[in-house]
């Protein structure tokens, strides 16, 4: 059973449950790390249990859109009850709350930057080719006081999600914290020395393959990142993502083939392009027993930070990450919010230019999503490379380009406009990355079984 991807686990542990039919089945967070196909079919499941077996089913969960097939939610604050209903009374207060906002010509990126720091807003997120809005009061906002100095700016009024309310009464409760403006205090700032500036990929993988015995967790992939770019790495459990990673990480050899990273060969100078790279794994792996204070010492001195630079980046990182009040905390202790803050700071305490994070919004909510995607663009745009793995579609949508693996292989390579156009059909003419993503993965399953 342990060596079964997250997805199959979270089946096996539902099977075990399911043995003898119980009259109430309490899931709690039964698809946090699971892809998309897997989290489908796992509501499937419990869909059928609810609606032909009669069976109660009590949950958790940090997706949102997962709420939206619940009869009832309580939404859980700090210990405290903010709501209970159907969801739908929770849409029905955000009625004229909610547009989409479209800019010919600027990146989304950019225009979710404007929007998250225009007065009366509650939320802007990247949401297809535009970026979704909502508002503090029930009208139309004028495009001249959301994006001053723009042109060409389209404002189209939208119905309202669950998320929407849920992210609305966290920022009542929450006023001061949460979705920060992306200024240079909100994200550790960078001074590059331009080394390195005339390669535009700075990352190529070529023909890479990767065996454990005789069978191959990558089988011949090939694809490049370019410098600045956040770039998604996304497929099934098990497709090999992680795999991928570890390689680009100089942790893991490639069985064949080559892989560059800053113009750096990984099998002759694994350990000059580490000191280049900063590293998120998909677990939270830093060390529990340890202060937080003491993990970013620790870091710092592993990265070769010594003296007064080692001192200065410490407290600076403290600051930025909101980690001061907690710099004496046991890393164990911490909120999994404030876990995955401390585990970026140690990642970008040598200021690398290139990151690396498998996962690591997975289980967290969805404010620290927002705020983490903040601090992701705001190093993008001072030429930092992002290589992102996630389950969460929607952030997807926040990267430049995308790869989908399955089985090993890329299915699709490209911007996420062009992925979803791929996935068009008569019943479905503006598909969701979600549906693009699933119909590769189905259909290569398909062929595999054709096979």
């Amino acid at each position: 059973a342990g060596r079964l991807s997250g997805g199959m686990k979270q089946k096996l542990g539902l099977a075990c449950t399911l043995i003898r039919p119980p009259g109430l089945l309490l899931l709690d967070e039964p698809t946090v790390g699971v892809d998309p196909v897997s989290r489908r079919e796992l509501w499937v499941i419990v869909s059928r249990l609810v609606k032909e077996e009669g069976m109660t089913v009590f949950l958790s969960t940090a997706y949102l859109d997962e709420a939206e097939h619940c009869g009832e939610v309580i939404v859980l604050h700090e210990g405290q009850v903010l709501g209970s209903g159907p969801p739908g009374n929770f849409r029905a207060q955000m009625k004229d709350h909610t547009f989409e906002v479209r800019v010919r010509g600027m990146k989304k990126r950019q225009v979710q930057e404007m929007l998250a720091r225009a007065p009366g807003v509650i939320d802007a997120v990247i949401q297809g080719d535009h970026v979704r809005l909502v508002t503090a009061t029930a009208a139309p906002p004028r495009a001249e006081v959301l994006l001053p100095r723009t042109e060409d700016v389209r404002i189209q009024s939208v119905a309202p999600r669950f998320e929407d309310s849920f992210i609305a009464m966290l920022r009542e409760r929450r006023a001061g914290e949460g979705l920060k403006a992306p200024v240079e205090d909100a994200a550790p700032a960078f001074t590059k020395t331009g080394k390195g500036d005339a390669i535009n990929n700075i990352i190529e993988v070529l023909d890479v393959k990767r065996r454990f015995g005789d069978f191959y967790a990558v089988k011949g992939i090939t694809f490049d990142v370019r410098r600045g770019e956040v770039f998604g790495l996304l497929g099934a459990n098990g497709a090999g993502k992680s795999t991928t990673f570890r390689m680009l990480c100089g942790l893991l050899p490639a069985s064949e083939g080559r892989l560059l990273v800053d113009g750096l060969d990984l099998r002759h100078a694994a350990a000059a392009a580490r000191s280049r790279i900063g590293y998120m794994s998909q677990k939270f792996s830093l060390y529990g027993n340890l202060s937080v204070r003491q993990n970013l010492d620790f870091f710092s001195s592993a990265y070769g930070l010594t003296g007064q630079r080692r001192a200065e980046r410490i407290s600076s990182v403290l600051e930025q990450f909101e980690l001061s009040g907690f710099a004496d905390a046991r890393s164990l202790d911490l909120s999994l919010g404030h876990k995955q803050r401390l585990a970026m700071a140690c990642a970008l305490m040598h200021e690398p230019d290139i990151l690396f994070l498998d996962e690591p919004t997975s289980g967290v909510d969805p404010l620290a999503r927002r705020e983490f995607w903040h601090r992701i663009n705001y190093l993008a745009g001072q030429g930092v490379t992002v290589l992102v793995t996630t389950h969460f579609m929607e952030e997807s949508e926040y990267c430049d380009r995308l790869a989908i693996m399955s089985a090993g292989r890329i299915l699709a390579l490209g911007p996420p406009e062009d992925i979803k156009a791929g996935a068009v059909t008569s019943d479905n003419p503006a598909p969701s990355m979600e549906d693009a993503f699933i119909s590769l993965i189905m259909a290569d399953e398909h062929a595999g079984e054709g096979l």
